[in-house]
């Protein structure tokens, strides 16, 4: 497997007065996941938790010899059935879910599956790209042509999204594959930081060469700067160059 380093970072913002937004990550296996939870009283928090722990470990307790796809898809599947459960079960949980993002790397591959409008997105040469699509009713009309990007990114309809862990007995996830290469960096965030900050400004942010703990202070910090209107997450992993130390 490549050579990775990873940070994470997550803040209730200036709105919020819990913190509904989980994140984990093993670097030694190569796994990455952040939820934002959503539902009543503390049921987001719950949702979000579960889920991000069930990935985490489900990934990281599989043989390097399975089939990575098929262990993704399981882990996320897993993790929708433990939290439609647990709601099920509990009334101060019933109707909770949360959004998921995870990355699985093997080799020089990695795979990123997603549920909701958590997102991924890679920085390579100095160029920001979008790995996801959000599961949202405003970015579906984006796809079929019925709203721009910029009347989606207005609509009061953006926090709408078509899909959820844990909402139902099943879910379909999303599974892209990418190869990786030196010095690539994947972030994970949750909408409380693409709803403040654009593609553009995240773009310029990320060209800081700086340790990745801070990028992801300075993120956050300037989506709360925006407004920070929810909770805000971003987990970055970095594929360092062979034979290159962390400073």
């Amino acid at each position: 497997m490549v050579n990775l380093e990873a940070a994470g970072l997550t803040d209730v913002g200036q709105v919020r007065t819990s913190n509904e937004d989980a994140f984990g990550y093993c670097v030694e296996e190569g796994v990455f996941a952040l939820c934002d939870g959503m539902g009543g009283a503390a049921a987001g928090e719950v949702a979000s938790r579960i889920a991000v722990d069930t990935l985490i470990n489900q990934l990281c307790a599989a043989d390097s010899h399975e089939n990575r796809r098929k262990v993704l898809e399981e882990a996320i599947a897993s993790a929708n059935q433990i939290v439609h459960a647990r709601a099920e079960r509990e009334a101060a949980l019933h109707g909770m879910g949360t959004t998921l993002v995870a990355v699985a790397i093997g080799g020089d591959r990695a795979l990123v599956g997603h549920v909701g409008d958590s997102r991924c997105y890679l920085y390579r040469r100095g160029e920001l790209s979008r790995l996801t699509h959000d599961h949202s009713l405003v970015d579906e009309q984006v796809r079929l042509g019925q709203l721009t990007q910029d009347e989606a990114d207005h609509s009061p309809l953006r926090n709408v999204i078509t899909r959820a862990i844990g909402t139902q007995t099943s879910v379909s996830a999303d599974i892209a594959e990418l190869a990786l290469e030196p010095d690539d960096i994947l972030l994970l965030c949750s909408d409380g930081l693409t709803k403040e900050l654009s593609d553009d400004r995240i773009e310029a942010m990320l060209a800081d060469d700086g340790d990745l703990d801070g990028l992801c202070g300075r993120l956050i910090d300037a989506a709360k700067a925006a407004g920070g209107h929810d909770n805000v997450t971003a987990v970055l992993a970095k594929v360092r160059t062979p034979n290159k130390s962390v400073s």
